[in-house]
């Protein structure tokens, strides 16, 4: 699978949520596909339905455990690439 950057979106007044097309793609998501939303922390992975919300939990604990890295390892770099990504995307803060 291509490796896409990570993207920003705005979640509208309806709580819609829009997938950049090239993400869409590369992940083969289609218009009207159910998708699962599992909270980690304070991120949330997005994956097609075809996987059942259980088991993805256990397969990303799994991964996450064979990987050695910790739940504060984890969240530390989801917050890292989250400010990485605000700063490429709108600049440095100013103040």
């Amino acid at each position: 699978m291509e490796e896409l950057k990570a993207s920003v979106a705005q979640i509208k007044a309806r709580g819609q949520l829009t997938i950049p097309k090239r993400i869409r793609e590369t992940s083969a998501l289609e218009e009207g596909q159910v998708v699962s939303i599992i909270p980690v922390g304070r991120a949330l992975i997005v994956m097609p339905k075809r996987v059942e919300l259980e088991e993805a939990r256990r397969q990303i604990k799994k991964i996450v455990k064979a990987s050695g890295v910790s739940l504060e390892d984890l969240l530390s770099g989801l917050r890292e690439e989250r400010k990485a990504l605000l700063k490429e995307s709108y600049g440095k803060k100013k103040g």
